[in-house]
């Protein structure tokens, strides 16, 4: 079973005006991801060349997905793990599973060299990358700046913080560690290294 396959089962697509036939969808991702592993550029994979690759007819790609773009970022999304559950249990305990999760995709993107050379190419397409960050990166910011905030009514984070600086301060050494060295370590206790790290100076006083 390929990756797309094994994947897009966690994560939810867009509701459309009609059922959607999940091995078709299948088929199309996964004609996506083979042409990306045989090395064709983003640039050069059209709809046409898709629906060949897929066994299906423009049309069927069409209903589905608008466009190009919409399409690759549901490509990408199958190409990664889901997102996680949180256990609710502690802002630390939800910390503590976003970062692993970011740290499994830095260990997917440093094995895939298909999905390292699309993030690179996706980054020179406004328009694919933009979709990318609206769908992919901003929710998964907005859940981590409400685990904080929870934290913070629950009294586990100084209510003088700035949410959006404390995010990064957070995520900021898995992302240089998964993505800017990819020589360097990600050792299993990663996560709690870090949430640990910084919520040692980030606690509220108490008398």
């Amino acid at each position: 079973m390929s990756l797309a396959t094994q994947s897009r089962a966690g994560h939810e697509g867009p509701v459309r005006g009609r059922p959607r036939s999940e091995a078709v969808e299948r088929s199309i991702i996964e004609g996506v991801m083979k042409l990306l592993e045989d090395g064709v550029p983003l640039g050069e994979l059209s709809i046409e060349r898709i629906a060949r690759t897929a066994g299906v007819g423009k049309a069927t790609i069409y209903r589905r997905w608008s466009g190009k773009e919409e399409l690759f970022v549901d490509v990408l999304r199958a190409a990664e793990p889901p997102d996680p559950e949180l256990p609710g249990t502690s802002m630390r305990d939800d910390l503590v599973v976003l970062l692993k999760s970011l740290r499994q995709r830095g260990l997917i993107n440093r094995s895939s060299a298909m999905l390292h050379n699309v993030y690179a190419q996706m980054k020179s397409s406004p328009r694919l990358w933009n979709a990318y960050h609206t769908t992919v990166i901003a929710p998964r910011r907005r859940l981590g700046h409400d685990v904080l905030r929870r934290g913070q009514r629950n009294g586990e984070l100084r209510e003088d913080v700035d949410i959006d600086l404390v995010s990064d301060l957070f995520v900021g050494p898995m992302l240089v560690r998964a993505l800017m060295r990819p020589e360097g370590d990600l050792p299993e206790d990663l996560a709690e290294r870090i949430v640990d790290t910084v919520l040692e100076g980030l606690r509220p006083d108490h008398p």
